[in-house]
């Protein structure tokens, strides 16, 4: 598991969070990025990353318009208060008992929870039966960008297997993926098309 959390929790419901971490730490997830967040009674909340922002304030609006060194431009982003945000999709969960469930949260984190990046070894756990069902958590969201959500995602998941896994991992997250989107033909063609672009 990974050792090192890359940020804390600043806000959320069962449906998904918001966090902060330093703009500095070299281990901040990307787009479409699987995290987790281990919790008190030792559950775990899965999630994607699905926007990263870094929000301005009074000394940067200052800043981007005068003339200033690189010095000066390099410790405000080292040493800002304004952390780096990112919206956290869940995904699922998994029990005391190490059974991943792919379904909504039980009830969400708290605040100040640390969050950490999924490993390979993680990744595979949490899509190790083949089922992909929780990929409708992203195709059915409207404030998601669910295309390339799910597009990032499977990069992943796909980066952490190799030869005939890698391709089973394709071939039964493609078959959710027609199965939900059956009936929204020009979804499931955005889908495909950019999926095509990862293989």
């Amino acid at each position: 598991m990974s050792p090192i959390p890359i940020g804390r929790l600043l806000r959320a419901n069962t449906t998904g969070c918001d966090i902060g971490c330093k703009v500095t730490q070299g281990s901040t997830p990307s787009f479409g990025d699987m995290v987790r967040i281990p919790l008190t009674n030792h559950n775990q909340i899965y999630g994607l990353v699905y926007d990263i922002h870094i929000d301005d304030d009074g000394l940067v609006n200052q800043l981007a318009t005068a003339d200033v060194s690189r010095e000066i431009i390099e410790d405000n982003r080292q040493n800002r208060n304004v952390p780096v945000e990112m919206s956290v999709v869940f995904i699922g969960w998994e029990d005391t008992h190490g059974k991943v469930h792919h379904t909504r949260v039980p009830y969400p984190p708290l605040t100040l929870d640390e969050i950490f990046p999924c490993d390979e070894e993680e990744v595979r756990k949490f899509t190790q039966d083949g089922s992909f069902g929780y990929l409708r958590i992203i195709l059915r969201n409207l404030e998601l960008p669910a295309v390339d959500l799910v597009t990032a995602h499977l990069r992943q998941v796909l980066a952490a297997r190799s030869g005939i896994d890698a391709d089973q991992a394709l071939e039964a997250s493609l078959g959710e993926v027609i199965a939900m989107l059956k009936d929204d033909y020009p979804q499931l063609m955005d889908v495909l098309s950019a999926v095509s672009e990862i293989l």
